[in-house]
């Protein structure tokens, strides 16, 4: 039954009410590699990873999970996946081992085989030394990582990571890096959505940008760099209204209010432009020139800042 794509979502569309969440939505996520959705607050990140995950229906389209159909074979789907989802799944009240060993009888292993599966688990993510403490005494970190052993139990092929390292610390974030890309190399497929550009950056083999609830771009990084240009030209201004001024003059981006950033291809263009804010008496402060960075890709698709994403 394995066929095709780890994952494939053809024609997805949601509505709550008068609001439309998605709007065909379609996305194909090979066998073996990481796949990031970006997008800024309410553009449908969590939504798709709901439908994906067999948690909501919708209204229009089809989804297959290793060549499993989520609306006609929807256990056969769960047993392929797991999810790490924005909030912590885990009982505060138990130790780590305990939750571990807890949701590995509740996915039906028995008794030894619990104990050995939790063993494995807390190995993997450097959790023995606080195995048998509460998990309310853990750092966000540990949470997360605790959070992430708990969708691996059953060692599922597809695994969805909604948000998996918000609020944590760069120590703990680059943990987290590490963890999946461990699960990488054993073969695991992920999808995973995140509010920082770096992240997909680094993890993603391919990233989907999507907005209003369409996808409005989709490639590598790469790919995406080079639909907003070359390079980046950027104008530093003391002053946001005449940064405002020098953008409405040249285009490009308010990549920050006193910084206008525009895609250029060649020394010829940036001439152009800086003869332009020059003739206009628009003089910046700071001129820098450097390639095209993810932040840059999601200002010029999505006019929101990085900043503004979930």
């Amino acid at each position: 039954m394995v066929t095709g794509y780890a994952i494939e979502a053809r024609g997805l569309r949601k509505s709550y009410g008068d609001v439309d969440v998605l709007e065909e939505v379609n996305l194909q996520v090979e066998r073996g590699k990481v796949f990031a959705l970006l997008g800024p607050n309410g553009a449908g990140k969590t939504t798709t990873v709901r439908i994906l995950t067999t948690l909501l229906q919708a209204d229009s389209g089809t989804v297959s999970i290793n060549g499993y159909d989520t609306k006609q074979q929807t256990h056969a789907v769960r047993a392929q996946i797991g999810l790490t989802g924005q909030e912590t799944g885990v009982d505060e009240l138990l130790t780590a081992r305990e939750n571990l060993e807890m949701m590995a009888r509740l996915f039906k292993l028995d008794k030894a085989a619990a104990r050995t599966r939790a063993e494995q688990l807390i190995i993997q993510f450097d959790l023995a030394e606080a195995a048998d403490r509460p998990v309310k005494t853990y750092s966000g970190g540990m949470r997360r990582r605790l959070d992430l052993a708990i969708s691996l139990i059953t060692e599922p092929p597809v695994l969805f990571l909604d948000e998996p390292t918000t609020g944590l610390d760069p120590r703990s974030r680059t943990q987290m890096w590490e963890a999946i890309r461990e699960l990488l190399d054993a073969g695991t497929t992920i999808l995973l959505t995140t509010q920082y550009l770096e992240e997909a950056d680094q993890l993603a083999d391919r990233i989907a940008v999507i907005d209003h609830g369409r996808v409005v771009a989709e490639g590598t990084a790469g790919d995406l760099k080079r639909q907003v240009g070359t390079e980046r030209l950027k104008l530093t201004y003391a002053d946001e209204a005449v940064a405002t001024r020098a953008h409405r003059l040249i285009g490009g981006v308010l990549s920050d209010p006193s910084v206008v950033s525009v895609a250029v291809d060649g020394p010829a263009q940036v001439r152009k432009l800086l003869n332009e804010v020059a003739d206009a008496g628009l003089d910046p402060l700071e001129i820098s020139l450097s390639q095209p960075t993810l932040d840059d890709v999601f200002n010029a698709l999505t006019g929101n800042t990085a900043g503004a994403q979930r």
